[in-house]
């Protein structure tokens, strides 16, 4: 797959940045950069350090990303599953997963009940 087109970039970087501001405020903000059809996420902490958190894929959607998650233990990224069970999901699933793991709050990996009539 190609890289994203311009827009696309555009969306991702701001679906993020809200996600982060709505749901992590132990992050200061959020960065992405590409490298061909992968986008590299990373958290920026209050003190200016920066974590990274996931790669997402481009897969022709600007709403659904393949995801691999930052293993700080390999300096790498392993391909990896959302907390809804798949490979790919919105950006926002992936920062909360990632986000889950390295800013110790499990919580983001439960998924609201289906709504029942």
């Amino acid at each position: 797959m190609a890289r994203p087109p311009e827009s696309t970039m555009t969306s991702l970087r701001q679906r993020l940045a809200a996600r982060a501001r709505e749901r992590w405020p132990q992050l200061a903000g959020i960065t992405v950069r590409y490298h061909g059809e992968f986008a590299y996420v990373a958290g920026r902490l209050p003190d200016g350090t920066t974590l990274p958190l996931c790669r997402l894929r481009y897969a022709g959607s600007a709403t659904s990303w393949g995801f691999a998650i930052y293993r700080a233990s390999h300096d790498d990224y392993e391909k990896s599953v959302l907390s809804t069970g798949y490979p790919a999901g919105t950006p926002q699933e992936a920062l909360d997963c990632a986000c889950g793991l390295y800013l110790g709050d499990t919580t983001a990996w439960l998924n609201p009940p289906s709504p029942t009539n």
